[in-house]
């Protein structure tokens, strides 16, 4: 018996590192998450620290592309192994409208979008499709000071923007008491679609601090 508990942990093991492997072909996952910052958050628990240029007052940039990154049911491939070219300079740049900046966009192309089997080009006009799709709740570009609020309250208000979007196809995360993204899992044809255990593991704070645009 103990020998039989050995081999099912090792074989689960395995198919974890396996799935989280780097360097794997392109093309080969289940489905995309759409990862959605909210910019001042960010600035505000890391970006104005590295005096991001996107951090400045008055950008006017609220929910932005984190990333589309290719999934698999059980974990993710990165910095897979592919033929395509790079994005060219003015690829990045034409990003920084929902991304914040070109390096966001170069980092999300060598670590994820190798892994979707695209052209840079593609994978890019993918990631904006995916962001225009999904709506972003007005009123939190309403706020005009921090507030402090259950992380439950940002994804209800997806919800409501999203009649699509059930509660299983998205998740809220945060990081140091920050909410910090709103997740939704898409299909390859960009619909939403259940998310994966990796993806639901949402955060439970009630008094997760938000700040308001800048």
């Amino acid at each position: 018996m103990r020998v039989l508990q050995c081999l099912a942990i090792c074989a689960a093991l395995a198919h974890a590192i396996t799935a989280n492997a780097e360097g794997g072909p392109a093309g080969e996952f289940d489905y995309y998450v759409l990862a959605l910052s909210w910019q001042a958050n960010w600035c505000a628990r890391e970006g104005d620290a590295r005096n991001a240029p996107e951090c400045e007052i008055r950008t006017g940039q609220g929910w932005t592309l984190h990333g589309l990154w290719p999934q698999h049911e059980h974990g993710w491939p990165s910095f897979c192994s592919t033929a395509k070219r790079p994005p060219t300079r003015s690829m990045t740049r034409d990003m920084t409208d929902i991304m914040g900046s070109a390096g966001l966009a170069w980092h999300q192309w060598r670590k994820h979008g190798t892994c979707s089997g695209l052209g840079a080009g593609d994978y890019f006009a993918l990631s904006r499709l995916a962001y225009d799709r999904i709506a972003k709740p007005d009123v939190f570009r309403k706020l005009r000071k921090p507030v402090r609020l259950p992380a439950q309250v940002v994804e209800d208000a997806f919800l409501k923007a999203n009649p699509d979007v059930t509660d299983d196809m998205l998740t809220v995360t945060c990081r140091a008491g920050w909410i910090a993204e709103v997740r939704v899992c898409l299909t390859r044809k960009m619909t939403p679609r259940t998310c994966g255990p990796d993806v639901q593991k949402e955060c439970r704070l009630d008094d997760a601090r938000f700040d308001p645009m800048r």
